[in-house]
């Protein structure tokens, strides 16, 4: 029986925009301990902060590496991964560079992913990889998520939220049919609503980035206290078109 706290647990509450001051993250943190999500994910110089904000809950400190582009040296991203964990992240979003990606050097994006992936791995901490698939053709998500496996990923990740486009339920199959079943997918960009969550979920998708985390939150545990929580078979749901 699908509950609640199956959704919250999917969560990784979104507090990247730019323009967020301290107090705006402090408050994510706290909407994020309310509910019990997975995860909360902050841009590294706010690491620190919701380690404090966070103490005590069992919601993860997560941060981003080479965002919102990717285009950082890989030396660069490495030195970023290292300083987010000794700051308290446990799990760290990575932009791949989908420009190189897109120019067919596989051999230099794989590296940049396994050079993060292998500093990471170090001290346990999980790797996404984010692709950014507004920007890719087909073939060019599928050597992403063979890349990304080699290299040895955690995640693949459809988007950084700072593109022209988010996750689709058609790219959210396709990631999910080109990688091992070790390889978890996490959805970026569109999940809004309690419908949507429903629907990355059906395709295999086991985490999804959102700011609209109460909104859902409080749906779900609408539905689940009136007995109408529900997954829902897979192709049934869909997405927000608008970004």
């Amino acid at each position: 029986m699908l509950r609640a706290k199956d959704i919250a647990k999917m969560i990784d509450h979104s507090l990247l925009r730019p323009e967020l001051t301290v107090a705006d993250v402090t408050a994510g943190c706290e909407v994020a301990k309310k509910y019990d999500v997975a995860s909360v994910c902050v841009k590294p110089a706010d690491v620190l902060l919701a380690g404090e904000v966070l103490k005590g809950s069992d919601v993860m400190n997560t941060t981003v590496i080479g965002f919102p582009h990717g285009s950082s040296k890989t030396e660069t991203k490495v030195f970023e991964t290292e300083q987010a964990i000794k700051d308290g992240a446990v799990e760290v979003d990575m932009v791949l560079n989908y420009g190189r990606l897109r120019s067919g050097d596989i051999a230099y994006v794989e590296q940049d992913v396994k050079a993060v992936v292998d500093a990471a791995h170090k001290h346990n901490v999980v790797v996404k990889v984010i692709f950014e698939n507004c920007f890719l053709n087909d073939e060019e998500k599928i050597a992403a998520c063979q890349l990304c496996e080699r290299a040895g990923a955690d995640f693949v990740k459809t988007s950084s939220g700072f593109g022209t486009g988010g996750a689709t339920i058609e790219d959210l199959k396709l990631m999910r049919a080109n990688t091992a079943p070790h390889i978890q997918v996490k959805a970026a960009g569109g999940v809004r609503t309690l419908d949507n969550a429903l629907a990355v979920r059906s395709v295999g998708t086991t985490r999804f980035g959102a700011t609209a985390t109460a909104a859902i939150m409080d749906e779900a545990i609408a539905r689940e206290e009136a007995g109408t929580l529900a997954d829902i078979p897979e192709g049934t749901g869909s997405l927000g078109t608008t970004y």
